[in-house]
């Protein structure tokens, strides 16, 4: 019986060799299964690469958000910089017309003074109807 037992588990060895390594032609219902799930895979690539596009084309969206936002920076500061010398020499432009305008005023009055010591000096004009 040894010799028997020997073949038998030979043979139950090789039955189980040829199983798993898949010398049997899989069930209809295993390669439905396989075909749905490759289905499924094929369908989730396609959402993952729209996906990733979608992803990239944000990176390269909050990209540009940044540099334009970098940029804007360095354009506000070369903008305080040079308005700030612009407003003083606003000012001092605006001081030197109202000095001009002062010392316009004072000479108008000074003249208008002595014009009213002419006129009030007891010669009157004399006027005529015609």
């Amino acid at each position: 019986m040894g010799i028997r037992r020997m073949w038998l588990g030979l043979t139950v060895a090789a039955m189980g060799l040829s199983l798993g390594t898949g010398c049997m032609s899989p069930s209809p219902e295993a390669e439905a299964r396989l075909a749905a799930l490759e289905a499924e895979g094929e369908e989730l690539d396609t959402a993952l690469d729209s996906i990733e596009v979608r992803l990239l084309g944000n990176q390269a969206m909050l990209q540009t958000w940044q540099e334009l936002g970098r940029r804007h920076q360095e354009v506000t500061q070369l903008h305080c910089q040079t308005s700030d010398a612009h407003l003083v020499a606003m000012m001092k432009h605006y001081n030197k017309q109202e000095e001009k305008g002062r010392q316009l005023r004072r000479r108008r009055s000074g003249v208008a003074a002595v014009d009213s010591t002419v006129l009030t000096s007891g010669k009157a004009s004399k006027r005529r109807n015609n």
